[in-house]
């Protein structure tokens, strides 16, 4: 066994909160400690060395056990490291991007050959080259490539962004009325539609949703413009913990495009099948239209979702026999004189 303690071992080395390696080959773990405490100028008593993966403590007997160059982490008395966990912390705290960060992180990617450790790099790189603090079109101009010059602010297109889709669905509602034989039934929905459109103008196409600007319950997104992903339509929460800034820069504005805005209850499949079937024996002022408009246009149906987390399957759920139409004219409430078991007087 004492063999095993002759050979110098090579290992990467980095101090807590340090970015930057350094190469330093040691037989033993004391030798280590003693060589780099000298390098990173940390006093020695109480010093110990842990993996940088995950925080383990490195031994004598773990140590040779190591393959080489091995990341590992010099701690000075009392500091602890749970892992990368504790690097992605610290960046997280970072109010500045720091520039030498960036120039950090480029400089890993160039060398580095593991899949996974790229897309962390990548990732890091394009969240801490965030513009999103810049709003007009003179603050980051890149981010305006191939936007409309009517748009001179970040928000305002990302509120059109949000019409427009809306606008989208409002489309699919008219386009259903080519689809419809009865000439009464179709007279009614032409009606349904109008209305439902006077309501969408009336709230602006709900354009907020994607409007950082509104105020916090009228928006989809935090204040500096981050989206989260709320899953797909039979999840509570989205397993992956999607989130995206499309404010941050082109390149995530142009990825936040293949998000969707999810029906739950489906829109072709659910929601106009039943608007047309309600109007079926009944006029467009029996239907409860403000249930309708919250199904086809409102945050109470739809729900934003990264694109893996976009079921394309029949969702099987459906819409509310009991809030189809009004109060006063749906079928199955009819007044009925409640049965009073006489008493016997004595």
């Amino acid at each position: 066994m004492s063999g095993l303690f002759c050979k110098n071992k090579p290992v990467k080395i980095r101090g807590f909160g340090g970015h930057k390696k350094y190469g330093v080959a040691a037989k033993n773990v004391k030798e280590l400690l003693t060589k780099a405490c000298k390098l990173l100028q940390i006093p020695l008593s109480g010093a110990h060395v842990c993996l940088y993966e995950d925080g383990t403590t490195v031994t004598e007997e773990f140590f040779q056990t190591l393959p080489g160059d091995t990341e590992l982490v010099l701690l000075s008395k009392g500091q602890t490291w749970s892992g990368v966990v504790c690097d992605i912390g610290q960046l997280l705290n970072t109010d500045r991007h720091a520039d030498s960060l960036i120039e950090a992180a480029k400089e890993l990617l160039t060398d580095e050959k593991s899949s996974k450790r790229r897309k962390i790099l990548v990732d890091l790189l394009q969240n801490l080259d965030d513009r999103s603090e810049m709003e007009s079109r003179e603050e980051d101009e890149d981010w305006f490539k191939g936007v409309d010059t009517r748009f001179k602010t970040k928000s305002a297109y990302m509120k059109y962004n949000c019409e427009n889709r809306i606008r989208g669905y409002m489309k699919e509602v008219d386009d259903a009325t080519k689809r419809i034989q009865k000439a009464k039934v179709k007279a009614e929905f032409v009606k349904t539609s109008k209305c439902l459109l006077e309501m969408l103008k009336a709230a602006k196409y709900n354009g907020c949703y994607f409007d950082r600007m509104e105020k916090e319950p009228d928006r989809l997104c935090t204040k500096e413009g981050w989206f989260t992903c709320q899953g797909s339509y039979d999840q509570t929460v989205c397993p992956s913990l999607h989130s995206i800034n499309p404010y941050s820069s082109r390149e995530s504005r142009i990825i936040f495009s293949t998000w969707n805005l999810d029906h739950r209850v489906e829109k072709k499949r659910t929601i106009i099948p039943a608007l047309v079937d309600a109007l079926q024996n009944h006029k467009s002022t029996d239907v409860n239209l403000n249930y309708f408009y919250q199904l086809l246009f409102t945050c109470k149906n739809l729900k934003l979702v990264h694109i893996v987390c976009h079921k394309k399957e029949a969702h099987n759920l459906l819409c509310e026999r009991k809030k189809i139409f009004n109060n006063t004219s749906n079928p199955r409430k009819t007044k009925q004189n409640p049965r009073v078991k006489k008493k016997r007087l004595t």
